[in-house]
């Protein structure tokens, strides 16, 4: 009698179980298998007026050079300057043998002396002459010769004069000053070297590098494009063009911290490149610009009034054009051709398309299935936070998985 109420007991729970597992296992509910909307990523359209900036490759280039130079032959004996030093106009750098010239002054201002010495003879003749002249003691041939001596002392004393001018000069070209001032290089003849002789020998180099000078080029096609905008009316001209700022980027990628201005653009275009040459002036009173270096000129030629800047992963371009994808209000992705004018802080600048408010698509482009509906959501650079579908969904398993590690530690 027990072995059989113990069957009947067993066989009850085994039907029970089987209850269970049925119920279990019921089909789900209608609609339960369609999958959420994906999400991708999007930027909201802002239109605002933008300075389009255009970044030209330029080499830097002193403001001021001189090349100091023997103006006079002879010895150089002394060097009066530390090499890479700065400068003053008119300080002494160089002093040649001036031992010649000084004896070649001494005998010009002797020649001036006897000439004046010579004038006073002739004009004290000249006026003792005269009065006889006038009483007819004295032929009238006689007083026009004392007359015409003293007029050629006067011409004897200002060619004395004049030589005496020029070898004072010969003289002085004997300590060579700077023409300008600024920064001086090295010394390009040396102490004992004879220079001046049959031509003006190079001594060093000065260069006035605060301001300095960056010469860049731009393609005349771009050039003509920028005006032909300017002239439809897509762009407006950058408010003082002519004095426009300009900014450098040296050559490890860092901005030079102080703003340059535009001085010119040249108005003819060099046939063997098709570039036209502009210039900027720049400060630079630290030195840290030097003569000669590349840098990178960020230059706002206009601006756009109502210009887009989108990431240029949201911009799709090819040989048919350029477009993007629009997440319209229904959830449906469409594809828009748009005008870009450039790019702007590693963005394209579009130009026309796009209208305010519109949504651009600009991450998620893998979850697309055909025309099937997406959810937007704000796009943030350098990665998407966690949807709050997500998080809503981890929170009911993780609430789920604490009873059931509770009922595994009870049944241990």
């Amino acid at each position: 009698m027990r072995l059989s109420l113990c069957l009947r007991l067993s066989a009850i729970g085994l039907c029970a179980a089987l209850v269970a597992c049925g119920q279990g296992s019921a089909p789900p509910a209608a609609g339960a298998g369609v999958p959420p909307p994906a999400e991708v990523g999007v930027v909201t359209v802002a239109p605002g007026v933008l300075g389009l900036i255009t970044e030209l490759p330029g080499r830097l280039e002193a403001s001021r050079v001189a090349q100091v130079r023997a103006r006079a032959a002879g010895i150089l004996q002394k060097r009066l300057f530390t090499e890479g030093s700065q400068v003053k106009a008119g300080q002494a750098l160089f002093e040649i043998d001036a031992a010649p010239y000084q004896a070649a002054f001494d005998s010009a201002r002797a020649n001036v002396a006897k000439a004046e010495a010579n004038l006073m003879q002739a004009s004290a003749l000249a006026d003792r002459y005269k009065p006889l002249a006038e009483a007819k003691a004295i032929s009238q041939q006689e007083y026009v010769s004392a007359q015409a001596a003293q007029k050629q002392a006067q011409a004897d004393v200002a060619v004395a004069s004049a030589a005496a001018q020029t070898a004072r000069l010969n003289l002085g070209y004997a300590s060579v000053t700077a023409p300008i001032a600024g920064r001086i290089g090295r010394e390009l003849a040396t102490v004992g070297a004879l220079v001046g002789q049959g031509e003006a020998t190079p001594l060093a180099l000065i260069q006035q590098t605060d301001p300095m000078y960056v010469n860049f080029t731009q393609s005349a096609a771009e050039v003509m494009a920028l005006r032909r905008a300017l002239e439809a009316g897509q762009l407006q001209r950058a408010p003082g063009e002519l004095a426009a700022k300009v900014r450098l980027l040296l050559e490890d990628g860092s901005e030079y911290p102080r703003a340059g201005r535009l001085l010119f653009s040249d108005l003819t275009v060099d046939a063997s490149t098709g570039q036209i040459t502009l210039r900027a002036e720049v400060p630079n009173p630290g030195g840290v610009l030097l003569p000669g270096l590349y840098v990178r000129v960020r230059l706002e030629q206009a601006q756009a009034g109502s210009a887009i800047t989108l990431p240029q992963q949201a911009v799709t371009r090819s040989a048919q054009g350029d477009s993007v994808l629009v997440v319209g209000a229904d959830g449906k992705v469409a594809p828009r051709p748009v005008k870009i004018g450039g790019q702007q802080g590693g963005k394209w600048v579009i130009l026309d398309g796009l209208k305010q408010g519109e949504q651009v698509m600009v991450d998620g482009f893998q979850k697309l299935r055909g025309d099937a509906p997406v959810k937007a959501v704000p796009w943030v650079a350098g990665g998407k936070p966690p949807s709050p579908a997500a998080s809503a969904a981890s929170a009911p398993a993780a609430s789920a998985s604490a009873p059931a590690a509770a009922a595994s530690g009870a049944t241990r």
